[in-house]
């Protein structure tokens, strides 16, 4: 697995930033809207947007003093192109047993 998405599963295995995703999925929010959804200092929220922009799920744009954050939709491309080899596999399986129980019914 290569490092970025190595980054990116590292960034979606916390549930506090898969809570923050949900959030940032609804509007753009600074470091102070998303602290304000939880029950944590600043300064961890703040690691872990840090971890989430590593990982490529969230852009962080400056404006002005303040740092906005945003859903990358593109980052989640490593997590999908992982996942796309499983759903092959299922494919793969579901078909052969379908091909078996039509050759069982003839």
């Amino acid at each position: 697995m290569p490092d970025s998405t190595q980054m990116t599963f590292r960034a979606l295995a916390d549930p506090t930033r898969r809570d923050i995703l949900a959030l940032l999925r609804t509007k753009d929010m600074t470091i102070a809207d998303v602290s304000d959804q939880f029950d944590m200092t600043r300064a961890a929220v703040k690691k872990h947007l840090t971890v989430l922009s590593d990982g490529g799920l969230i852009t962080i744009t400056p404006r002005g003093r303040e740092r906005i954050n945003s859903i990358n939709p593109n980052g989640f491309a490593p997590v999908l192109s992982w996942l796309e080899v499983f759903d092959n596999f299922w494919d793969d399986r579901l078909d052969a047993l379908k091909n078996a129980i039509e050759k069982d019914n003839t």
